[in-house]
Order: structure tokens, then sequence, then C-alpha cells
């Protein structure tokens, strides 16, 4: 070994090598979380609202069809279907990108609209024509025209019995469709104009508002008798239910209030002030909200429903009326 490396060796303190250390890896973007949202239908200004019911913020507004009244969302399919009244259509918005993605011809006046998901069917009344279009949401073709009584308005379903139960303002009855096979299996006598239907399956009853009674008419829904009928307020027009809270909300058009009705006893208990014109209402069990559409101000009220008290106002567009909730669907904007 020569002198240099030798004083070298003598000199330097002998290194134990170190691991190398590994470097921190970056921390993984948070997941889009889903958001749950609420989809408007503004009969003046032609437009959908969405909001983000988690903030009560509108995220976006839709263009739709000539006078938009309803709209009902299928979340497997992640769809909405809008009535539009004056343009005899249904726009069916995809509510992951909220755009229209079609627009389907139904009949005369289509009113309001229910789907049942799992028969991949959308039923929409059609006001002028006393008649129900059915459409196979798979394929977005009205797949048959169901006749019903006089000026068909409000409609809802019943998934686990087949059943639609169909509003006749001008007849004063509903209209009892099997949905299995598309006929109409019965029709019962309500009130004066009834204008709204709401299912409770798991207690067997319908809930509809008789717009020119002050009434809701409760129907037995395995023998469909009338049971009941409740006083509410004034121009009822709208009806919810919320099965685990047993509760249905009226919307009474011609007053500023939304009747609370004890659907285990039919008693009403408390009434709550809205607004001027309350049209419809969604619920929204799991955060115990319900959302009412106020077409005289032009907003959403959003009501506790534990507390009965009103906890925030939205501004949407003109005449807002339908409403409907998308739960933990899409992405936060």
């Amino acid at each position: 070994m020569g002198i240099l490396a030798a004083l070298c060796t003598a000199v330097l303190p002998a290194v134990t090598p170190q691991a190398a250390t590994a470097e921190p890896k970056p921390p993984k973007p948070p997941k889009p979380q889903p958001v749950s949202r609420a989809y408007v239908t503004n009969f003046s200004a032609d437009t959908v609202s969405v909001i983000n019911t988690s903030t009560n913020v509108v995220v976006t507004t839709i263009p739709v069809g000539d006078t938009p009244v309803d709209v009902a969302v299928d979340a497997g399919r992640a769809r909405a279907y809008v009535t539009n009244r004056e343009s005899d259509s249904v726009s069916v918005i995809n509510t992951n990108t909220n755009a229209v993605v079609t627009t389907i011809t139904v009949g005369d006046a289509p009113w309001e609209v229910a789907v049942d998901p799992g028969r991949a069917r959308a039923y929409v009344t059609n006001a002028a024509d006393d008649s129900v279009s059915v459409i196979n949401t798979d394929t977005n073709a009205v797949v048959d025209t169901i006749t019903v009584g006089g000026s068909p308005i409000g409609v809802a379903v019943d998934p686990s019995r087949a059943r639609a139960y169909v509003a006749n303002s001008q007849d004063d009855t509903v209209s009892v469709i099997n949905t299995e096979t598309n006929a109409v299996v019965d029709t019962i006598t309500v009130g004066d104009n009834p204008f709204d239907v709401a299912v409770d399956p798991g207690r067997a009853r319908a809930y509809v508002t008789n717009q020119d009674g002050d009434s809701v008419s409760v129907i037995n829904t395995d023998t469909n008798a009338v049971v009941a009928t409740v006083t509410v307020g004034n121009g009822p027009i709208g009806v919810a239910v919320d099965p685990g809270r047993a509760r249905a909300y009226v919307t009474n058009f011609e007053d500023v209030t939304v009747t609370v009705i004890n659907t285990e006893t039919n008693a009403v208990v408390t009434t709550i002030t809205v607004g001027s014109e309350p049209a419809h209402s969604a619920v929204d069990s799991a955060r115990g909200l319900a959302y009412v559409t106020v077409s005289g101000d032009d907003t959403v009220a959003v009501v506790n429903t534990d507390t009965n008290a009103v906890v925030d106002t939205i501004a949407v567009g003109d005449t807002p009326n339908g409403i409907a909730l998308l739960n933990g669907a899409g992405k936060a904007p």
C-alpha cells in the first residue's frame, strides 16, 4: 500500500454504511364524495335548477322544454325525467353530467311523472287527453298508453304491489294501474279535484290531495278503500311522505303553509309557514329535511322535519313547481 493510501486509512474514521431512506409518498388525493342533489322544475323559466343539498347552493341550471311541471329521478340509471306541459314531451337528464340526453314525445299536456326503477318504467300523466304514457327507461321509448279518468294530474308508483295510482282531477277519482299489465284494475272515488298522490308501501297507504276539498283522502292500498279524510289548508296540491317519521307533508297552494299529518293516526300535528304558493315537496328521511317549492317566491324552503322549522331558503328559477331528490349521486362541484 502506498504512503498516501496509508495516511488516508489512518486518518479517516471507519464509516458504517447507512440504509437508503425511502422518500415519503405523496398523500393520495381525497376521493370525490357523493353529493345529494335536488332537481327543481322552474315552470315559467323553462329550466331545471340543480341544488347541492349538502350546501343548499344551486350548482347549475339546465334548459329543458316549454313549461316544465314535474321531475322524477332514477338513481340507478343516473337519469331525471322532466315533464314539459306545452311541449308535450319529457326531457331526460343525465344526472352525472346534468345534460339533457334525449327528449321523448308523450301525450297532450304531460303533468306529473313517477318512475319504477325495477321495471324500467316511467309513468307520465297527460292531463289534456285523459291518459298515461308508459316509457321504457332503458330505451326511452313510449311502450304503452293507458286510458284513465278525466284530466289526470298526479301519479305515484308502489313497486312492491306493482301498482300506479293516478289522480283524475276532473272525475274526483283515482285510477289504479297494474304495472305488470298496464291495465286499470280499479277506480276509487276521493274528494273534490284530486291533484297529487303519494304512497307509503310499508303502511299500505296512498295519500291524495283534494285541491277544491281542502282535504287529503287516505287509501288502504291493499283494499283500495278510502279509510280516512283529513282536513288540511286551502288548495292542497302536493303531498310527500316520510315513512320513517310517520309523516305526510301537504303543500297548501292557496295558503302559505305546509300541513304535517301523522300517518299512524291521520291527525294533523302542525302547520308550517313556508311562503307564497307552496307547490310540491320532497323528503330526505336520512337527513331529516323536507324541501318545499315555493312558487310565488321563486324559492325552495328547507324544513327540519324533527323540529318542523324552516332552516334555509334557496333562490331558484321563476315559478318552481316539481322537485325530486337524488341522494348520493354524482360528484361534488
